[in-house]
Order: structure tokens, then sequence, then C-alpha cells
């Protein structure tokens, strides 16, 4: 079956995720069956879904109408038959349990016609064994998305011992439909990627509280400001909720060895009904004390080497096993569970045979399973590293880790490379774009530069201020200058810069772009600089170069408004976009209008940038430089090449010469 084939859907469970699920696919136009078990708990979840609709379109996130209609596409049932009966596609979100799964694909197999495919959603259980309960394991495979579903980017797209390639590749399409991300999971292993890398991790924190080795406190510290991960491990037990945690964890330890033995710490709690954030009390007491406090000093560097060695374990037996590569484990993590880089990207960085070493330490302490470094970590420490290691080019750019350079056609393409973080920025970006500005400039075949966004989200959606240590006022002083110098690079370099905005361009990302010397819009980007809400300025060369285009009454409106929500139709009558493309062209026409600057007069493209530049300092120093500039160009070749192509009615050629 191809995407195109499909029309219905039909989503078993009406619960937090089958309602979400039901959701997303009404909103992608297709119609929805969601189906349980009886018609209050249907009914509840068609009304979560009305409920979130109009929170999108409250928020101006899609229209009333887009909202109307996804509702109307949506058809509550209890039914099997009724609910599967039209189906193209059906996804279960039933409750995480064997027998309760198998149950329903029993009942399913008689009413859902022959084309149909099956897609469960669950997060660990064995595809492979759920397909066998059909009568047509190839039309089967895994679709686990998070949640919530309505927000979250990440599907694992997950492929059982029977699944064909004509059903994983429907059902990657439909998530990308969906306006999802899709991981393809090669291989059917208990927790695919996301809880595969992440459970064990959850559990060896649990593990060093129980055995004293390490508070609470210190470990949720080291993960949240020395790791960089969004929350605390303890934290985000607590929101996961212990009783979820430990029946992966359980099944995990069933299936995989005791290596993955659940903390008998979780298990106390679990029986004591200290099940997390949702019954007021986890690991944290959300109801008589202040919830989560976690101190941003407590970290120490064993206790991150240690999470990191059992991460780097997790990820070697996945690519060892063909599970998945290091990429799709890093996007997968980035995407599922927020990590701002990918576990196997970490584990290089820090050192793989450091990590080992970790691991083999703790092991010859504890003697637990746990900690016995897998044969697959010994053979990657002896390769070295997960990733393939390349030099500073290979054949399709430069290599850089939150940003893509490549050069195609005399264009230097730099872009912003974290769509799963909205393309927001960073410092070590900010030091990765100084580097590749110097790496295209010296390239002597970039005769003009484009900016993009990855994805189509956002260009930049602004500062990262996830990656923001706590510091000093002098050290954020230090971080505005260098996004002003780094950006400010962009006005004079040599070669023409365009700005290609799809998506969000906010904060710094409205102030990157501002440093380029055109900018196009896609008709579903926004701009902002919403600097003011946080009780900041923008601080990147904002409050300099955003007067210069729109001019001051403009600027001031932008900056101190601190709106989010301008529209790309708006800022072109400012001035600060040049041109409005539509979505569905937009790409090409950026890559058509890169081109045409580089195929400019490269000498005289340098000096109208260098005088324009000289003219900030006063309209006498631009003159000078423009009188100079124009006397120069006059001994080039490319004039005299400009001038023949004029008089033979051709297109000129210009070599900078």
């Amino acid at each position: 079956m191809d995407v195109d084939d499909i029309n219905t859907v039909a989503v078993l469970g009406a619960g937090n995720m089958g309602h979400g699920i039901a959701e997303v696919a009404a909103l992608a136009g297709y119609d929805v069956t969601m189906r349980d078990v009886n018609e209050e708990f249907v009914q509840d979840g068609y009304d979560q879904i009305e409920w979130s609709l109009g929170k999108l379109a409250e928020r101006e996130q899609i229209s009333d109408d887009d909202a109307d209609e996804a509702l109307d596409r949506i058809t509550p049932l209890v039914d099997v038959g009724e609910a599967v009966g039209d189906a193209d596609v059906v996804i279960e979100a039933v409750p995480e349990k064997m027998d309760i799964k198998t149950e329903v694909y029993q009942d399913v197999e008689a009413h859902a016609p022959d084309r149909a495919i099956f897609a469960t959603n669950t997060s660990s259980l064995s595809i492979t064994e759920l397909s066998e309960v059909t009568d047509r394991p190839a039309q089967f495979c895994g679709m686990h998305f998070f949640n919530p579903p309505v927000r979250m980017q990440l599907v694992e797209v997950i492929s059982g011992a029977h699944s064909s390639d004509e059903t994983l590749d429907a059902i990657g399409s439909l998530a990308e439909d969906f306006g999802k991300t899709p991981v393809r999971v090669h291989k059917d292993s208990p927790g695919f990627i996301v809880n595969r890398v992440l459970v064990p991790l959850m559990n060896e924190a649990a593990w060093m509280v129980y055995e004293d080795e390490a508070t609470v406190e210190e470990v949720d510290s080291t993960a949240s400001y020395d790791m960089g991960l969004p929350m605390g491990l303890f934290e985000l037990t607590d929101q996961v909720g212990l009783d979820v945690g430990l029946h992966v964890q359980e099944y995990m330890h069933e299936t995989l060895g005791e290596a993955y033995e659940p903390c008998p710490m979780t298990e106390e709690k679990v029986e004591a009904g200290e099940l997390g954030k949702k019954t007021g009390k986890g690991v944290y007491d959300y109801e008589d004390g202040e919830g989560v406090e976690i101190p941003t000093d407590a970290g120490a560097e064993w206790i991150e080497d240690r999470l990191l060695a059992v991460m780097a374990d997790e990820v070697a037996q996945l690519i060892d096993d063909d599970v998945a590569g290091p990429d799709a484990i890093d996007r997968a993590m980035q995407l599922g569970a927020g990590f701002p880089d990918g576990p196997a990207k970490m584990a290089d960085d820090r050192g793989l045979e450091a990590l080992y070493d970790a691991l083999e330490t703790a092991h010859e302490d504890s003697g637990a399973a746990r900690h016995e470094p897998s044969d697959a970590f010994a053979d990657f420490v002896e390769d070295g590293q997960f990733y393939e290691s390349v030099g500073s080019e290979d054949a399709d750019g430069y290599d850089y880790d939150s940003i893509a350079v490549t050069v195609q056609d005399s264009v230097g393409h730099l872009a912003i490379d974290r769509a799963h973080r909205m393309n927001t920025i960073t410092t070590d970006m900010i030091e990765e774009i100084d580097d590749a500005v110097d790496t295209l400039v010296e390239d002597d075949a970039v005769r003009a530069i484009l900016l993009t966004g990855d994805g189509d989200r956002a260009f930049s959606a602004g500062f990262d201020a996830s990656t923001a240590a706590a510091g000093s006022g002098i050290e954020a002083a230090d971080l505005s200058r260098l996004g002003q110098r780094v950006f400010g690079r962009f006005e004079e370099i040599p070669v023409p810069v365009l700005a290609a905005i799809d998506g969000y361009c906010l904060g710094g990302g409205m102030e990157l772009s501002a440093c380029a010397d055109m900018r196009i819009a896609s008709e579903r980007s926004q701009f902002g600089q919403p600097e003011h809400n946080l009780g900041l300025l923008p601080g990147w060369g904002g409050t300099q170069r955003l007067p210069r285009i729109v001019g001051e009454g403009r600027a001031k409106e932008i900056i101190f408004t601190a709106r989010n929500d301008y529209d790309p139709e708006t800022m072109a009558d400012y001035g600060f976009v040049n041109e409005v493309v539509p979505t569905d062209e937009f790409e090409e026409r950026a890559w058509e209008l890169a081109r045409d600057l580089a195929a400019g007069p490269p000498i005289a493209m340098k000096f109208t940038k260098r005088a324009m530049l000289a003219g900030r300092d006063g309209v006498d120093a631009g003159l000078e430089v423009e009188s100079s500039s124009f006397g120069h160009l006059f001994t080039t070749d490319d004039l005299w090449e400009g001038l023949s192509a004029f008089q033979s009615d051709r297109d000129p050629e210009f070599e900078g010469q």
C-alpha cells in the first residue's frame, strides 16, 4: 500500500495516546474512527480532542475553521467492526499489556479489510509476537508516538521479523504526512531506541541512590547542568510515572537479562503508591514539599561518566545488533527525549575508552551485571568512536556538529542543523559558524552564501536557553559580544549572503538573518524579537541592525512589543523581507536566487558591500570608498567581460579578475 492509498485511519484506544494520535491524523486531513471499550471512555477522548483543538486555535497555531474541520473528521465509536471495517490503517494504542493487545488484535483481525495495515503504538513490547496474533504479519509494524503526540515530533517506525518494506515505507510516509519525523528501527528489539537508552539510564540513577553512591540532588544536578539534559533523571522518572517505568524495566529484565534488573527503590515506591507527580509523591514530594528543586552546582564528574558509560554501552549494542545506526539513535534521542546532543555523539566527545574504563571500574567495585561492559562496547572502544572519522572536509561539505555546510553551484550553503530544537542557537554553534565563515570565504569556488534552517518548522527560534550555564554578568556580556562579532561577519565578508527563512525566525535567529544582505521568507514564516518578555534586550546586534533595516520606529515597535507573530507580508512592508514566496516554491526560489547572486561580478560585489558598510560611519566615508572602488573596477577583466556580454546580448561569465 502506498501512502496515497491511505484515506481512513482507525485508532484503537481513546486514552492520552489514542486521542492524541487521532487528533494528529485528523489535523493531517485523514478521516478517523476512534474506538474504546465503552461510551464513557471514547466520549472523554473526543472531549479531550475538542479541548486541544480549541487551545491550538486560541494560540493561533491553527485557524478556527481548521479546528472545526479536524473535529468533524473524527468519529467516536465503541463497536469494533464499525471502527475498523473500512480502515486503510489501524493504529492500536491500548494499554501496554501484551494480553490486552493480543485480545484486541484477535477482535480486529475478524473485521478489518484485507488491505489494512496494522501499526501498534508500543514503547517496548515485541512487534513480532503481536504480528503473529494476526493473519497479516507482513502488514504489521510498530508506530511508536511520544506523549503528547500533538506536540512531540518523533515517531519510531519499527520492523517486526515479518514486516514488509512496503508496510514500513507506507507507515514512515504516513508519519511524515502527520507532520512528524519518523526514525526507522530496523529490528524488533526491547525498548527499540529511546526506551532502550533511557530506561537503563534512569535505572542506573536509582541504583546509585539506593546503594548510597550518590544523592538524588547530585544525580539530577549532574544530568541537568553538567550533561545538559532537559530535566533531571529523577524529575523525569516522576514525570513519566514510576509504575510506567517499572513496567518497561521488568519487560527488559525478562527479555534482555540480569543487566536490566529493576532497582528495589523503584519497586518499593510503586508498592507504596508513590508513583510520581500524578500521585503527589514519587522521588520528589509534590504535596507537602516544594516539588523539584535541583541545585545547579551539586554535580560530579564521576556521575556524569557513569551515566554516559551506561548510555554508550546501550548505543554500542543497538548498532552492533543492526537495530539502528548512530545517527538514527542520536536523532531519536534528540526528538523523543529532548537531548541537546545524541548519546553517540556525547560518548564520542567524552571518549569511548574513558567511558569503558568508568564502567569497568564500577563492575569491579559492584560485581553487578549492569556494570559489565558488553562485547559490542569493547569492539567500538577498539575502533575509537561510534561515528566514522572524517576530516575537515568530505565529499558533501564540511564536518560540524550543529550546522551543515556544503558547496554547490558556487553557493556555500550553511544550514542550522538542530531541527529537533527548532534550530535554536548555542554558544558552540556560534563558534562553528565563525569557523565555517572562514572556510567558505577561503574557498575560491564560493561566490555567495545561503543561510537556512534545517527542517520546515524554523529558520531559528533564537537562543537555546537550556544550554546556558549559570554565570556572571561578565560572562553574559562576553556571549553577547561573541554573537555580535560572528553574526556581523556576514556583513563584512566579500560575497553576498542570502537568508532563506522558512518557519519561525525569532530572537537571535532574527538577529542572525538581519546580518544577511537579502532575506526571503516562505508564507508560513513568523518573526519577532521576544527578548523583552524575558526582561532582556536583543543582544546579538538587534538594537543596531534592525533600526537600520526597518527604521527606528518600526524597530522599537518590534522590540518593545516583544511579539513573536509578525507575518512575512508585514515584515516585507517594513522592509525586512525582500520577497515572500509560496511555501511549496520556497526551496526552489531560495536556490535560484542564491545562484543568481553567485553568478554576479565577485569584485564588484565585494566593493559594494565594503562601501555600504563604510557608509554607516558617515556618508563621506561611504562615498570615498565608493569612488575608489569605482576606479578600481575599471581595471578589472570582469568590467570588460560585462561590457562585452552586454553588447553581444549574452549572460556575462565573471571570473573575479
